[in-house]
């Protein structure tokens, strides 16, 4: 890192720990002074003359910056092994700098050239049926297994079995935190959130050690969103973050997706309210494929080649056959018999079974 770029990411951090500062009132600063080192140097007079800074605004703003030293706040970043990315940077997320309000700072722990590959967010309920779980795994295990990189929110309930799917079927995934990286929320996903960060990345716009508050969550949703192509919800409640997030992604321009229930469970009013306002109704992986088929094909995916089904469909009879048996036979490895499953599932040649067992067609 040079030492020029190193300053800068300093001094936005050093903005990222004023609480007022959001992402508007940042580019505001920025749009004026050029840089965040002579936007933390602003006086208060110019600071009154800036639009979205008033007097309590202003005066927060100069009270923390004679307590806070960017040096040290940088250097517990670093000692935190914690990396970031500013908007203005070429590895920003392309996606995330299209959104109205994009974070001006990433704090991320793993693969931050995932958040490119084409991308879609999975998320829903905290509280969710059996049905939900395993829909849940199932899709994010078949998409990841096609290339994508799966993002969702790491919280209880859906999304955990959202990233599990994702690193079952050995591909990749994000997960958006409302809290500091350094923190793990809920803390029984604590096993979850070293393996995302192994295999996958751990990001959020909240500063190392900011904990996770109520207000936190709408904001990180709209990142969950703008990090994607399109917003598949599986099972949530009439008021719910979940329907926050389709909420943000449509205002984003982007695809949104529900999965259908039993019309007397109350996990599945908000996925069809999002139907009946004009999400697309999913019922497999092709009804997302289909909206998503250019993307998919783009150079820009990680895993690479595309799959030869031939050979796998040989392993395959028309008595149901468990997958790690499949995977036993075909000599071939899990996350691989995965995108060649799918690819023989669009093509219509086999069928999904519950268990993890397959059957030609």
């Amino acid at each position: 890192m040079t030492d020029e770029k190193k300053e800068i990411r300093k001094y936005y951090h050093a903005l990222k720990l004023v609480p007022s500062l959001g992402a508007k009132r940042i580019k505001t600063l920025l749009d004026y002074y050029g840089s965040p080192f002579d936007a933390w140097r602003a006086t208060k007079p110019e600071l009154l003359s800036l639009e979205r800074f008033g007097p309590v605004v202003a005066e927060e703003f100069i009270n923390i910056r004679t307590k806070l030293d960017p040096d040290q706040a940088w250097e517990e970043v670093v000692q935190k092994n914690i990396s970031v990315v500013t908007w203005e940077e070429a590895d920003y997320p392309s996606l995330l700098k299209e959104i109205h309000d994009p974070p001006p700072l990433l704090y991320y722990q793993g693969n931050l050239k995932l958040l490119n590959n084409p991308s879609l967010a999975i998320i829903g309920s905290r509280k969710h049926t059996h049905y939900g779980q395993e829909v849940a795994f199932s899709f994010a295990s078949k998409l990841a297994g096609y290339g994508m990189t799966i993002i969702s929110g790491m919280a209880r309930g859906i999304d955990s079995w959202v990233h599990k799917g994702a690193l079952e079927a050995g591909g990749y995934t994000a997960a958006v935190l409302g809290c500091g990286v350094d923190i793990c929320y809920p803390p029984e996903n604590r096993s979850l959130k070293e393996k995302i960060t192994g295999l996958g990345i751990v990001l959020s716009e909240f500063p190392p050690g900011v904990s996770p508050l109520p207000q936190h969550f709408p904001q990180r949703n709209r990142i969950i969103s703008g990090l994607s192509l399109g917003t598949l919800v599986i099972e949530a409640a009439e008021r719910s973050g979940a329907l926050i997030t389709a909420g943000f992604a449509l205002e984003q321009g982007r695809e949104v997706f529900a999965v259908p229930s039993g019309i007397s469970s109350p996990h599945s009013k908000g996925c069809h309210k999002l139907l009946k306002d004009g999400a697309k109704l999913v019922e497999t992986v092709g009804d997302i494929l289909e909206e998503l088929y250019l993307p998919l094909k783009n150079e820009q995916i990680v895993t690479g080649n595309e799959p030869r089904t031939g050979t796998l469909l040989d392993f395959i009879s028309h008595e149901p056959r468990l997958l790690e048996e499949i995977i036993i036979a075909s000599k071939k490895n899990a996350a691989e018999v995965h995108v060649l499953l799918l690819e023989l599932e669009l093509d219509g040649k086999v069928k999904q079974l519950p268990g993890k067992y397959y059957i030609r067609t």
